[in-house]
């Protein structure tokens, strides 16, 4: 890939994350106000206190949670697709995989006492409605992003890199 090219998609995917952070407190005032997290602001203070580590060791497992929900909103999104496809040919809906994946990622979002992800996750893990799911899932999305917007960056831009390969 020519640098010029890399550089239109690196401006492109900055601007899709600039948009999410600046749309995405409407998005979840207008989808999820009961919930409450669209002003939700991390306090890091409660997991050192908690954890009894570092804020330094907190920040990097921010980071890795941070990581660990992109990569998961793919295979997320992935699930509901193939349960949309089963419902379109009336096959029975499985929810399994993607309860799963909620209940691995709502362990750390507890550990690192990230209130809006165990809110989003809990409801992830109880819902059986594709459209929900979907805006749930989009939440968390937003969320992880909003906690660490270099680290989503970053990780975003890899994700893109490992499947032009």
């Amino acid at each position: 890939m020519n640098n010029s090219l890399k550089n239109i998609q690196d401006t492109q995917l900055c601007n899709n994350i600039d948009k999410l952070l600046s749309e995405g407190d409407s998005f979840l005032e207008k989808n999820l106000s009961d919930l409450k997290i669209s002003s939700y602001c991390y306090q890091i203070n409660e997991a050192v206190n908690e954890l009894s580590l570092e804020e330094e060791i907190i920040n990097e497992l921010i980071e890795d949670y941070v990581i660990q929900i992109l990569k998961s909103t793919i295979f997320f999104y992935k699930h509901i697709q193939e349960l949309k496809k089963n419902k379109l040919e009336n096959r029975p809906l499985n929810y399994i995989n993607i309860q799963n994946l909620a209940h691995k990622n709502l362990g750390v979002a507890r550990n690192l006492h990230i209130k809006d992800a165990e809110k989003l996750l809990k409801l992830i893990m109880n819902e059986n409605d594709l459209e929900s799911l979907e805006i749930y899932i989009k939440a968390l999305e937003i969320t992880a992003i909003k906690l660490n917007p270099l680290c989503a960056y970053e990780t975003l831009n890899l994700i893109k890199a490992k499947n032009f390969l």
